[in-house]
């Protein structure tokens, strides 16, 4: 009796720790637990209220119209890759019985119609329904063969957003985006409750508002779509993360709208490896010619590896290039259609004018700067060509006689000396002795004080761009280098860049020509774009750069850690939509929400931007994005590694 007691007493105590445990049990976080929000209001007629620590609302639409012809792989690819929206496809077979049950059906009536419609006369209906009767008895006839079959399918798809104005935007514009293909969407009026349970993985359709497709274009609700990118023909740039396949990349494929590039990344996450690889591979596969404007002396050790030319301007360089060079053009006549040289110096007259008033406002920007003296420097230079004899003629750019100067000849003439700043320099002084005019006579004195540092005569701190160009522009070769590193960081070297540019137009991109069977590609690469920003004549002649760059079969390639600086000026849009190819490398977190909004990131690619490994990131040519990894060769680190460790750390493995 005492061991059935004690046994009685040991599953009494059992019973209750059980009941213990189960009620513990309850306060045991689970999945659901982890992932799901504070709470879901689904009182609202159009949208529900996801509350959180930071409220998302969201908006369930159902596909209410289709087109009678579907296509493959378009029919929803707008919906797919909208943004951050998800999307639920039912799909339900339909049985062989029922749907020759049903076509027959439409079959008799589309026959009774059509007799109806003739007897009225209405020749045109008569034929339409006539033709619709022969594709019911077809789709018959295949479905008793085996050939086809019909399926019911419900499409619904959900939108997020973090404010209602912007789920009313997003919706209009989705709406209008499907209707560029014939679908219609609608909201699910007063069941978005439904709605968005069934757009969960439960498997439940609770709309049910079903399209009848056959078998092909059933096909074509399915995202049969990766997001692999690339060209047929091109240089392998990298790897797709997510297939694993190799992207070849060209940037200049008539597919694409323009041949302009941008890549901004954080600094360290690989920007100077993969233009240089881009490089290279462009230069050996393809025989592009590249120039870049070094802003950080990264790119002297490729022109050696690639055979080219590294010229470095600073205060202690011999190099001289002269901001008045002027060279004539190639262009296709409008009329004819064929091409002539011409020249045309009102053109160069403004680029220097440009760069000039970017000097005179110096690194403080003066706001004594205006319209009054640009027209001043402006006239000054108009008169140092003119006072050469040099005008839209284009013998007017060549001396009379052969000379022994020597510089590119033209008919067997030699070509004369152009203006320098130190000429046109003594020009403003001159003209300010003769000037009567009260209004100009301040911006005078203020020229002749802040532009005497320019000039070489005078010994200027940076009068390193003043006098005739010591160094000309080549043809044929690989990799020209432009290595501005050694000059001052806050306003020399963005002053550099702009007069470059100018040059590098002039002697390099309108050297091209516009016949796109006889120009050479070129890409031109500018590095650390950011410095440009701050200067408005600057920011506007990269504009314009980029917008006629194509025309002269040149890519125009823009590397910056600064995507802030150019979403806060929209005076510098223009690059980022003339340029079809983007590369995102790994952003700060302070970035990365300007990048998303203005080129509608997802939250995963955002997300990924974020965390991705140096040389990793988002690429986006034309409509088409894929993640992409660069791994550069063994051979290709030698000169594209811009870490200092990593390169000793290659050189102690090589035994040097």
């Amino acid at each position: 009796m005492g061991k059935k007691k004690k046994q009685a007493k040991q599953e009494q105590i059992s019973a209750v720790e059980k009941k213990q445990e189960g009620l513990l049990a309850k306060n045991v976080s689970n999945l659901k637990d982890l992932i799901a929000p504070a709470g879901i209001d689904a009182s609202y007629t159009n949208h529900i209220e996801i509350v959180s620590n930071k409220t998302r609302y969201a908006r369930s639409m159902v596909v209410s119209t289709i087109p009678r012809m579907c296509t493959f792989p378009e029919f929803l690819r707008s919906m797919y890759t909208f943004g951050d929206l998800n999307v639920s496809v039912f799909i339900n077979p339909i049985s062989e019985s029922s749907s020759q049950t049903e076509l027959n059906r439409t079959i008799n009536e589309l026959e009774s119609e059509r007799i109806v419609a003739l007897d009225r006369g209405d020749i045109n209906r008569e034929r339409i329904l006539a033709q619709k009767r022969i594709e019911a008895e077809d789709l018959r006839d295949q479905i008793a063969a085996g050939f086809n079959r019909l399926f019911e399918s419900s499409v619904i798809c959900t939108l997020f957003a973090y404010s209602l104005d912007e789920l009313d935007k997003y919706t209009e514009l989705l709406t209008s985006e499907m209707s560029k293909t014939m679908i219609g969407v609608k909201p699910a009026w007063a069941i978005q409750d439904e709605a968005l349970r069934s757009n969960m993985p439960y498997c439940e359709n609770k709309i049910k508002k079903n399209h009848t497709f056959d078998r092909r274009s059933m096909a074509t609700v399915f995202p049969f779509f990766t997001s692999d990118i690339g060209h047929e023909k091109g240089i392998p740039l990298g790897f797709n993360r997510q297939t694993g396949l190799p992207i070849l990349f060209d940037n200049f494929s008539s597919k694409l709208s323009n041949y302009n590039m941008v890549i901004f990344g954080k600094s360290g996450a690989g920007k100077g490896v993969t233009i240089k690889t881009l490089t290279a591979r462009s230069s050996v596969l393809m025989g592009i010619e590249s120039l870049a404007l070094d802003a950080e002396g990264e790119y002297g050790v490729v022109a050696e590896a690639l055979g080219g030319i590294n010229v470095t301007i600073s205060p202690n360089s011999n190099t001289i290039i002269n901001l008045f060079d002027l060279e004539p053009e190639v262009v296709k006549d409008e009329i004819t259609g064929k091409e002539r040289t011409v020249l045309n110096v009102e053109n160069k007259i403004e680029d220097v004018t440009q760069a000039l008033l970017t000097m005179a406002r110096g690194s403080t920007r003066s706001q004594e700067v205006n319209e009054l003296t640009k027209q001043i420097i402006a006239e000054a230079v108009a008169q140092e060509y003119s006072g050469r004899g040099i005008t839209n003629d284009l013998e007017s750019l060549y001396e009379r006689e052969e000379g022994k100067i020597i510089n590119t000849n033209y008919l067997g003439k030699a070509k004369k000396e152009m203006p320098t700043i130190g000429s046109w320099y003594k020009r403003i002084v001159e003209n300010s002795r003769n000037n009567d005019n009260q209004d100009y006579r301040f911006h005078y004195s203020y020229l002749i004080k802040v532009m005497k540092q320019y000039v070489r005569e005078f010994d200027g701190q940076m009068a390193y761009f003043d006098g005739q160009s010591t160094f000309e522009l080549l043809d044929n070769v690989p990799f020209i280098n432009l290595d501005i590193s050694g000059l001052e960081e806050r306003f020399a070297r963005p002053l550099a860049q702009q007069i470059l540019l100018s040059w590098i137009w002039e002697k390099y991109v309108k050297k091209n020509s516009e016949d796109k069977t006889k120009a050479v590609k070129k890409r031109v690469l500018i590095d650390e774009a950011w410095m440009l920003l701050p200067y408005p004549e600057a920011v506007d002649f990269l504009n314009t750069m980029a917008r006629r760059a194509r025309k002269r079969n040149v890519s125009l390639a823009v590397m910056s850690q600064k995507f802030q600086d150019f979403y806060e000026k929209p005076e510098v849009q223009a690059v980022l939509t003339s340029s079809d190819t983007k590369l995102f490398l790994a952003q700060d977190k302070s970035e990365i929400e300007y990048i998303k909004e203005v080129f509608k990131l997802s939250d995963g690619e955002a997300a990924f931007l974020t965390t991705c490994n140096r040389g990793e990131g988002l690429l986006k040519v034309g409509g088409d994005t894929a993640i992409i990894a660069i791994q550069p060769t063994k051979k290709e680190f030698e000169f594209v590694e811009t870490n200092v460790n990593k390169l000793n750390e290659m050189r102690r493995q090589n035994g040097q």
